[in-house]
């Protein structure tokens, strides 16, 4: 039990390879939690343990592990960058108190930083700057700070100046106490020397610790007095007003270095001790209504002895079954304890409790508020479920998850696949909330949803390799509608002799195209009861079923008004199948005279783009038979919105990201039916004659 004061937990992340996991990688071994050092190049990290991560060398799922620095204890979680898996840095943000923002020392502030220091912003959530890879071509710390101001808006403040750079890049001088600190070339983290600073360097440490003075004395009116009437604030308070300001987000301290040469690590773990925030100095997180889900005013305090307040904030699959990690805000968890799910409204007995570190495990009996943990074993519970006492029932803010925009349709090779298959992708579903499946109940198939192509392509990967279930994927199918567009007045007669009793039912009708969204309606208007009232639903019926296949390419139709307004009946061979045959056969003869069409589904678009590429993003849509609908600027860029129709959307992230340098991000939603154009129609007709002469072989 250390006490909270003590406590840090904290998440690194950044944009696609700018080094975040060598970054905890270098954490983990300077705290002395690992003796060997892994290297994302050859698959060695500890972090990233996943088959895929190592051969890809990209992280995927976020890691969490813990560690001790002076006396303070850290728990770390790794992220992914890669914006198919953003969710994973969301999830870990909402969970965190305190983060590190790694941006690579050449490629600077790119798109994921912005989409991950936007969530860090909207979770608000104290972060230091790390400027990496000082030790690369093309490195430059003074341009990365100008970016970290204009892209992101944000006030960064220099805590650490590179001495020499890319491949002349030895070390790095403490702003605040003015020492220089110098590695030799041994790539030991703990062989360093402290200089003084070098003679090139003095007029501009001078420079930034006076602007760093500056900027910090403004956290404390009484100081800020002193120090306007000439004295010299101490290092320690200085640290004091640079603690308050970080956890206000007033400003952000900002180091660099080079995590794979270890180079200036030391001083980010001593930052990261000395200006984030403890659990208790975070804004508690507001508790909302079970039942509407508003806020209620009140709060979850940090303390371990409030009643039991805990956040699932992550479901993980090993080998040892369901983990589900959580983060506690208040009380105390015991093994043994029973705890209420206020999102099902059932209870869980807690069996095994663990601590993380990556996919080791330490079993512990008991945690309290402040500390992050994995439970094993816990069946009903999902992501952003709140966990609480049975007693003092809450429910914590809850996380809200961005909708699918991808999917593909997925069957398992053999036979025999389709229950492993379910099973398997029902755990997949439950560890990540991005990830839906559905069944098309048209064709059957099993439909996959994700954030990417990246995404869904992991996905099968892990369906493969860790559930030995070999998938056929398809291309996405694309529901398409028909309708009709001009009325028709017809008479049908069906007629049968075959000895006994015959049919016979005959029926006069006029079918009109309905109102877009109508659906299907059916009246009557018989007089002088030529068609008794009792075969009117069988009438109805008849035409019911017919409306399932059209006649064009057997896809639904729509929207299609048809009134029975005369026709006739015999006393003994009418019945309720007769005239049920009549419509069918009715609908048959007289839809293809109503001039049908075929219909295509058309999504509501909002596309992301920086401002340089509003024009590239703009043709493209148009390109699509999109119709741009708006444009809003904002601080970072511009939404387009746009109606398009889904068949021209396959593919489009990529061509998106390629438009915008990667920066491009987009979300599409189902809004309406409308007429597609000739040619479009054409090949709909010609595919759907292929699929039923390929059944009918």
């Amino acid at each position: 039990m250390t006490e909270l004061a003590k406590y840090r937990n904290i998440g690194i992340f950044a944009h696609v390879d700018a080094g975040k996991t060598t970054t905890t990688e270098r954490i983990l071994k300077l705290t002395g939690k690992i003796h060997k050092l892994g290297d994302t190049h050859d698959g060695s990290t500890t972090t990233d343990f996943m088959e895929q991560e190592a051969e890809r060398g990209i992280t995927i799922q976020s890691a969490a592990t813990t560690c001790f620095w002076n006396d303070h204890r850290l728990n770390v979680i790794d992220t992914p960058g890669h914006v198919d898996f953003t969710v994973e840095v969301y999830r870990s943000l909402k969970v965190l108190d305190g983060g590190i923002g790694v941006f690579c020392g050449s490629g600077g502030v790119e798109p994921q930083s912005e989409t991950n220091w936007r969530y860090a912003n909207d979770s608000k959530v104290a972060r230091l700057i790390f400027v990496n890879k000082l030790d690369r071509i093309g490195a430059d710390f003074y341009r990365v700070v100008d970016q970290v101001r204009n892209v992101l808006a944000a006030k960064p403040l220099v805590m650490t100046l590179p001495i020499g750079i890319e491949d002349d890049f030895v070390g790095v001088v403490d702003v605040l106490t003015k020492k220089a600190y110098v590695w030799d070339d041994s790539g030991l983290p703990e062989n360093y020397s402290e200089q003084e600073v070098p003679a090139d360097l003095v007029d501009k440490v001078e420079q930034y610790h006076q602007e760093l003075v500056e900027t910090a004395v403004e956290m404390d009116d009484e100081l800020m007095m002193a120090y306007m009437e000439g004295e010299t604030p101490s290092i320690e308070q200085l640290k004091a007003c640079i603690r308050k300001g970080t956890r206000d987000l007033e400003f952000f301290p900002t180091f660099c270095g080079s995590a794979y040469k270890n180079k200036g690590i030391q001083l980010i773990l001593n930052a990261v001790v000395d200006y984030l925030p403890s659990p208790t100095e975070v804004n508690p997180q507001p508790l909302t209504d079970t039942e509407t889900g508003e806020p209620t005013g009140e709060v979850a305090t940090v303390s371990a002895d409030e009643p039991l307040r805990a956040l699932a904030f992550k479901i993980m699959d090993d080998r040892f079954g369901a983990l589900t990690f959580v983060r506690l805000y208040s009380g105390k968890l015991n093994k043994g304890d029973t705890i209420l799910n206020s999102a099902t409204g059932k209870t869980e007995r807690i069996g095994r409790m663990c601590e993380m570190h990556a996919d080791e495990r330490n079993e512990i009996t008991s945690a309290s508020a402040g500390d992050i943990i994995a439970i094993v074993g816990m069946k009903n519970v999902k992501t952003g479920h709140t966990l609480c006492d049975p007693n003092n029932e809450c429910t914590l803010e809850p996380m809200i998850f961005p909708e699918p925009v991808i999917s593909i349709a997925v069957a398992p090779k053999d036979k025999g696949g389709a229950e492993k298959m379910g099973i398997a992708i029902g755990k997949l579903v439950s560890e990540d909330p991005t990830f839906q499946v559905e069944t098309d109940q048209e064709s059957g198939e099993t439909i996959l949803k994700g954030m990417g192509e990246l995404h869904l392509d992991i996905k099968v990967d892990i369906l493969k390799r860790t559930y030995g279930i070999e998938l056929v994927v398809g291309q996405p199918q694309v529901a398409y509608r028909e309708t009709i567009t001009s009325p028709v007045e017809d008479s049908y007669t069906h007629k049968k002799q075959s000895g006994g009793s015959g049919q016979f039912g005959k029926i006069d009708y006029r079918i009109r195209p309905g109102e877009q969204g109508s659906g299907f309606s059916f009246s009557t208007t018989v007089v002088g009861g030529t068609v008794p009232k009792e075969f009117f639903p069988a009438i109805q019926k008849g035409f019911e079923e017919m409306m399932q296949q059209g006649v064009l390419a057997g896809y639904p139709v729509l929207d299609v008004e048809i009134e029975v307004f005369d026709g006739g009946f015999h006393a003994v061979d009418s019945s309720a199948i007769a005239f049920e045959l009549a419509a069918k056969g009715a609908f048959r003869q007289s839809i293809p005279k109503a001039a049908p069409q075929i219909l295509e589904p058309v999504m509501k678009v909002d596309v992301f783009t920086p401002e340089d590429h509003v024009g590239d993003v703009i043709g493209d849509l148009n390109r699509r038979r999109g119709m741009i609908k708006d444009q809003e600027p904002g601080a970072t860029g511009v939404r387009v919105k746009a109606d398009v129709p889904l068949s021209e959307m396959f593919g489009y992230i990529g061509q998106l990201r390629t438009m915008t340098s990667g920066r491009g991000q987009f979300s599409m939603e189902f809004s309406h039916y409308s007429p597609c154009p000739q040619n479009v129609a054409e090949t709909v007709i010609a595919e759907a004659k292929k699929r039923k002469e390929e059944k009918n072989k």
